[in-house]
């Protein structure tokens, strides 16, 4: 069953003490960390759960992208002018639909298939990575195409979720490449918000300043200058942007919010409605536009992961798109139904 919550919005004198009144506007991925802890957090979702063996798995192709992104050697990247040129016009420098791919994804993903062959559990993934194995270079652009793109059309579910594991690692190689080695301070001086770095609030704030993707899901923040404060995390390249207050990821309303969470179906309705208000992972839906997007509070739970903790709270999407909402977010790890494409999508 669903229960409903109501969240509680810190006051500016709360913010202010906190620590938070200026959050970062960005949060970097670590590629150290980022899928090694992703791969721990699934193996902990996974004991006991439903969907134990997919769980499973999605820990092993977390640790292959672990492996891949550690040797991931220098990619091209956009000279600094293009990134002031990205910031005055509002658009993402490392567009997932119009950004040249380097052969090198197709390497990690090569890389990654073999991990994964040392660990696959059933023939049906082997047959996966078979495919893979076997499939050439542009059948391999076309179904990161498809896949970039939203357009589900020619894609192949089975191997899909390790196609966007490569790009994943990838994105999120080229964004470590920027914060790293980039001069920026041609777009700093060109950016027009005052805001240091390569990357940009754009003009749709519910899109990534780096790729352009929309978010798996939101996460408050619970240590540091962003306490207390909601970011959008990138469903491609990991990057995390600042989101204000509490509103809708979709259209930016800010009323008519209701936040649902999954619980047991015997609890009476006070205690129900008591464990929706502390629930770690909620849906955050909105009457205005009929779209809703998973909220993760690391508050409540330091461990979520957006991207592991979507996948073990499927049902709660099954639900509340049962109540008639749509999704904003993607989980390039799980597709299903007929998602939106993606702004200026055919």
């Amino acid at each position: 069953m669903t229960a409903s919550a109501s969240v509680r919005v810190m006051s500016p004198e709360e913010i202010v003490a906190s620590g938070a009144a200026n959050p970062p506007p960005l949060l970097w991925p670590d590629g150290r960390t980022l899928f090694a802890d992703r791969q721990m957090r699934l193996r902990q979702l996974a004991q006991g759960h439903a969907m134990a063996g997919y769980l499973d798995f999605m820990a092993n192709l977390a640790g292959a992208q672990h492996a891949a992104l550690q040797g991931m050697g220098e990619v091209a990247l956009p000279e600094p002018d293009a990134f002031a040129r990205a910031a005055q016009l509002g658009l993402a420098p490392l567009d997932a639909g119009d950004w040249p791919r380097a052969a090198a994804w197709r390497d990690a993903l090569r890389a990654m298939v073999g991990d994964l062959r040392r660990s696959a559990p059933g023939a049906g993934v082997h047959a996966a990575l078979d495919a893979l194995t076997a499939s050439s270079d542009d059948e391999l652009e076309r179904q990161a195409d498809c896949l970039l793109t939203g357009v589900m059309s020619g894609l192949n579910l089975a191997t899909a979720p390790v196609i966007a594991g490569a790009l994943q690692v990838y994105w999120t190689h080229l964004v470590a490449s920027v914060r790293s080695r980039v001069d920026l301070s041609g777009a700093a001086a060109a950016a027009t918000d005052g805001l240091p770095g390569p990357f940009r609030v754009l003009a749709d704030t519910t899109l990534c300043p780096c790729c352009g993707s929309r978010p798996t899901a939101s996460v408050t923040r619970s240590a540091g200058g962003a306490f207390g404060q909601r970011y959008l995390h990138c469903s491609l390249c990991s990057l995390q942007w600042h989101l204000d207050g509490i509103r809708c990821a979709h259209c930016l309303a800010t009323e008519h919010l209701l936040y649902q969470s999954l619980e047991v179906a015997d609890a009476s309705e006070e205690v129900a409605a008591a464990r929706a208000a502390r629930a770690a992972v909620q849906a955050e839906t909105c009457g205005d536009c009929g779209h809703y997007l998973k909220i993760m509070h690391r508050d409540r739970n330091p461990l979520v992961d957006p991207v592991a903790d979507d996948l073990a709270t499927v049902t709660l999407d099954l639900l509340v798109s049962e109540g008639g909402r749509l999704r904003h977010g993607v989980n390039l790890m799980l597709l299903f139904g007929d998602p939106e494409p993606p702004p200026g999508a055919g």
